[in-house]
């Protein structure tokens, strides 16, 4: 298995050195790491520079797509990753945290037959001293939105496969042959549409060999629940029915 891990990051000079430093100390580290580069303004690509100068046992690379969007950083970083003889590929943010655990995890999910994983988002505590609920309303709004996909119109098509599954763009794994057969993710921004349900959608017309792992987590970032609230982060995870009026997330 040819494991490739693939972050977008637009302007996370001051998150992804953490992101990098919880994948270089992953228990299986036989994977290869893409940043894609997503037009930033800031010091992101140098600072990606230099955590590779520092850990050359870690196998980063980073690639530039300058077209805006979560959906076109991460299909240029997967096709990218495939075209380099990438099989699976796995995709997480450059504001989270995977666990330790996480390639083992998203490797023995693979080795079980499914086609393409995701698992628990968890709240970062870190970033800030969170409160008791805080720490439960994450996986709250995770679980809502989850709930709302199910019943969606959107989400529904007697010609699926399987049921719909919640599956964050932070925490997913998927074949190269399925990512190719399904198109992949959408090159779109992320206030327009969100791309891992997309992808989660045209997968289920293919194949139903995909599902949860618990043990696939990856810790999240509350920077949007600290800005948005909790009513405008349902909001914006229901379908975009909040949106600020400027969006800094490509």
């Amino acid at each position: 298995m040819d494991l490739w891990v693939v972050i977008p990051a637009y302007d996370e000079e001051r998150s992804i050195g953490a992101t990098l430093r919880r994948l270089a100390e992953q228990n299986d580290a036989d994977f290869t790491l893409v940043v894609v580069d997503n037009g930033s303004t800031d010091g992101t690509a140098d600072a990606v520079r230099a955590f590779a100068e520092a850990h050359p046992k870690l196998d980063l690379r980073i690639v530039v797509e300058p077209e805006k969007g979560t959906g076109a950083a991460s299909d240029t970083g997967v096709r990218h990753a495939i075209a380099a003889g990438a099989t699976h590929v796995a995709r997480t943010d450059a504001d989270c945290l995977p666990h330790r655990d996480w390639t083992a995890a998203v490797k023995r999910a693979f080795d079980d037959g499914l086609e393409m994983v995701s698992g628990p988002l968890r709240p970062r505590t870190d970033e800030f001293p969170l409160k008791l609920w805080e720490r439960r309303l994450l996986p709250s709004v995770i679980a809502a939105a989850a709930l709302f996909g199910r019943f969606r119109p959107g989400n529904q098509d007697p010609l699926h496969l399987g049921p719909y599954v919640m599956m964050p763009g932070c925490n997913v794994a998927i074949t190269a042959e399925l990512y190719e057969r399904s198109g992949g993710f959408p090159r779109t921004r992320i206030e327009d549409l969100h791309e891992d349900r997309a992808l989660v959608n045209r997968v289920r017309y293919l194949t139903a060999a995909y599902g949860l792992r618990r043990d696939v987590v990856v810790y999240g970032s509350v920077r949007r629940l600290r800005a948005y609230g909790l009513v405008g982060t349902l909001g914006w995870y229901a379908d975009h029915r909040n949106r600020p009026a400027v969006v800094d997330i490509r």
